[in-house]
């Protein structure tokens, strides 16, 4: 595994006017500051970016580690759902410390020092204010890399084969875009479940990543005309009980989906949202099923600590380990990073290292 960039931390205190507006004494960091909405290439990392300031139900964290997503590339843009208020400090993933100077609400279970993982806006900074409820304990056994991709990729995958698709050990799975972060999490889950998993990717690379990391069964390249006949062959012509598309393949897939079949719209990472001929649907007896894992905090609270409960046990039993992509980026690389992302060459779930861990061998 290498480590792309130097890193380099910034912690000062200034006075004055500064991006964020009147400011008169404040401490700075570095951090990825989209100020006005363009391309990732175009906007330079700060090293004078303020600290964030917690607010009621926050603690503010030390970030070691930060997850990329497809969708930074958006936001930046805002292309994007979710539009923070400009200016705002890029990235959502994260693993870090609870800061030392970090206020502790009532209530709060955690403690100056505690690894933590989770989400909030702006985890592309040394630090970030994150509520206390989007944040839970980094298992024992697992690194801040690895820990940094976990909040959003694991739950999103789980609950759409478990929760949505109620996937039954022996069906088919269907996973498109496998080696991707989702992808790959999907893949490994499928088969801790007890399914029997076909991965599809644009090349055979990685198809083979898919495999070799993941453990799929099998492996399609849909960038070849005709791939679906190769996904009937491999079910004996049944097809795919379960699709799960973050790519928006669905079309595709549907030539290969099995008698009441099961898709989980996951994302459109092609880029396209696809218009789905519902006769399909109705002759094939199937359901498309999407799955949007945010919401679930406002709508189904008392799911999301089951479904936590559930990943957290199979992390702490080793039956499975997040995929990490070969090359760790430093915080000054991160437009390199999201261009890999953009150019679909990494694998597993790309990372950004914020900080060294203590001890940590590189």
């Amino acid at each position: 595994m290498t480590v792309l960039g130097s890193p380099r931390s910034h912690d000062a205190t200034t006075r004055g006017l500064g991006l964020f507006g009147p400011l008169v004494h404040y401490k700075i960091m570095r951090g990825f500051v989209v100020s006005e909405l363009k391309h990732h290439s175009k906007i330079p990392l700060s090293t004078s970016a303020p600290e964030p300031k917690p607010g009621p139900g926050q603690v503010l964290v030390d970030v070691y580690s930060a997850g990329l997503n497809f969708f930074d590339t958006l936001q930046t843009q805002g292309k994007y759902q979710s539009k923070p208020p400009l200016p705002f400090v890029l990235g959502t993933e994260f693993a870090g410390r609870i800061s030392k100077d970090s206020p502790i609400v009532k209530g709060c279970p955690y403690k100056p020092g505690d690894r933590v993982f989770g989400a909030a806006q702006g985890t592309y900074a040394d630090k970030v204010a994150a509520n206390v409820e989007q944040i839970l304990p980094l298992p024992d056994n697992m690194t801040y890399d690895q820990g940094a991709g976990l909040f959003i990729t694991w739950p999103t995958s789980y609950e759409a084969l478990v929760g949505r698709a109620e996937l039954k050990p022996g069906e088919w799975v269907l996973v498109t875009a496998a080696a991707g972060g989702v992808g790959i999490a999907a893949v490994q889950l499928a088969k801790v479940l007890g399914a029997k998993v076909i991965a599809a990717a644009g090349s055979d690379s990685k198809i083979d990543i898919a495999k070799h990391y993941g453990g799929a069964d099998f492996g399609v390249n849909y960038s070849k005309p005709g791939w679906q006949k190769e996904v009937l062959k491999l079910t004996g012509g049944k097809g795919a009980d379960v699709i799960y598309d973050p790519v928006g393949l669905i079309n595709d897939s549907l030539k290969c989906i099995a008698w009441k079949g099961r898709v989980l719209v996951i994302g459109f990472a092609s880029g396209t949202i696809e218009q789905v001929p519902m006769n399909l649907v109705l002759l094939k007896n199937i359901s498309l099923v999407g799955l949007h894992w945010g919401p679930y905090a406002k709508f189904e609270q008392d799911r999301v600590p089951v479904i936590w409960k559930a990943l957290l046990d199979l992390f702490a039993s080793g039956k499975t380990v997040p995929v990490i992509y070969k090359h760790i980026y430093t915080l000054e690389k991160l437009s390199e990073a999201l261009a890999a992302i953009e150019r679909r060459e990494t694998w597993g779930k790309a990372i950004v290292r914020i900080r060294d861990e203590p001890n940590a061998k590189l």
